[in-house]
C-alpha cells in the first residue's frame, strides 16, 4: 500500500468512527462540539483524497466523494453558521448522517473488494450478499436518522 492509501483509509476510518460517536450525541440530544470538528474534518479530507488517487474519467467513487462533500458543506453551514437555528437543525441531522452513511456504504464496498471471503460471496459487487449488506445498513441509517431528528431538539452543549 501507498502513503496515500494508508492516509485514506486512516482518515476514513476516524471519520466513521467520529461519525458513530456524533450519531449517538445526536440521538442523546448533545452537540459534541469537538467531536462534530473532527468528524466533519476527517470525512472531508476522506472525500477530498480519494480524488488524488489515479483515475481515467468519473468513476461512481467520485460521485460519492463529491455527493460526501457537498452534504458536508450544508452540514458545516447548518452548524456553523446558522447554529442549527430554526430547520438548519434538521438539516444538519439529515447532513451529518448522510456523510457518515456515504463513509459506511464505501466501506462496504472496500471490504467487498478486499477480504476474500466476502469476494467469494460477491465478486462482481451484485450478488444478492453485497445487495442486502448495502441495504440493511441504508434501512438502518434511516431508522437512525428518522430518531436522530426526533431527539435531537433539547440539545444540551457538551465537550
Amino acid at each position: 500500500m501507498t502513503l496515500l492509501t494508508i492516509f485514506h483509509v486512516a482518515i476514513s476510518l476516524l471519520g466513521i468512527g467520529s461519525g458513530f460517536v456524533i450519531l449517538y450525541g445526536l440521538l442523546c440530544s448533545r452537540r459534541l462540539e469537538g467531536w462534530t470538528t473532527f468528524f466533519l474534518a476527517t470525512t472531508a479530507a476522506t472525500s477530498l483524497t480519494g480524488f488524488l488517487f489515479p483515475f481515467h474519467g468519473l468513476e461512481p467513487a467520485h460521485v460519492v466523494g463529491l455527493s460526501s462533500l457537498f452534504v458536508l458543506v450544508v452540514a458545516a453551514l447548518a452548524r456553523y453558521r446558522f447554529h442549527l437555528g430554526g430547520g438548519w437543525r434538521r438539516t444538519y441531522v439529515v447532513t451529518a448522517i448522510t456523510a457518515l452513511y456515504l463513509n459506511v456504504f464505501v466501506l462496504i464496498v472496500q471490504l467487498f473488494q478486499k477480504v476474500q471471503a466476502l469476494k467469494r460471496l460477491a465478486p462482481t459487487q451484485s450478488e444478492p450478499p453485497f445487495q442486502f449488506a448495502q441495504l440493511a445498513v441504508l434501512v438502518i441509517f434511516i431508522a437512525l436518522g428518522y430518531r436522530a431528528i426526533t431527539r435531537f431538539e433539547n440539545i444540551r452543549k457538551t465537550a
